[in-house]
């Protein structure tokens, strides 16, 4: 069970989706030393994953034409910050989302 989970609907489409999402990625590598990974997924062609880690937190957000879902789990050190650090990237996912006036709605699901 992830130790964050959000989920943000838009439409976007999935290009879109897919640039807003490396721009994320570009981010979290720049403001928080993270390392990503963009996958397209094999096995449904509508969705993509990017990957990210570094020390004491990994996981990845799923891409797709209408939807962003984030699981990240935690080390036991950043465990601690948990609600600072969901609140962190709520805040940039959002801000990424409004300026281009694409967000549908925003659904954020508990952990």
């Amino acid at each position: 069970m992830p130790d964050i989970h959000i989920e943000r609907d838009h439409a976007l489409g999935l290009p879109a989706a897919r640039a807003l999402a490396r721009q994320w990625a570009d981010q979290a590598e720049q403001k928080f030393d993270m390392q990503c990974t963009f996958e397209p997924c094999e096995t449904a062609p509508q969705e993509d994953a990017l990957r990210f880690t570094r020390a004491g937190v990994s996981g990845s957000l799923r891409v797709t034409a209408d939807r962003f879902v984030l699981d990240a789990k935690l080390g036991f050190l950043l465990g601690a910050f948990k609600d600072r650090i969901e609140a962190e990237i709520s805040k940039n996912l959002d801000a990424l989302l409004a300026p281009s006036g694409a967000a549908v709605g925003a659904a954020q699901k508990p952990a």
